[in-house]
């Protein structure tokens, strides 16, 4: 059982190794989602005040 003992380090390392680089990927991948849902908000902001700045536009031209 000597030998079994051998490989018990680097099996527990490349284990450990193995979850804390999903773990890694999965925050990274919750970040960028954060950041695309920001992203997605923003622009959908921007569009609605376009849209709303347009008919402004529209209206006033067409009492002038």
């Amino acid at each position: 059982m000597v030998a079994m003992s051998h490989f018990r380090l680097p099996l527990t390392l490349i284990h450990s190794w193995a979850v804390a680089s999903q773990q890694g990927a999965r925050r990274n991948a919750m970040v960028a989602a954060t950041d695309l849902a920001a992203r997605r908000a923003e622009l959908l902001d921007v569009q609605e005040f376009i849209v709303a700045a347009t008919q402004r536009h529209h209206a006033l031209a067409a009492h002038a």
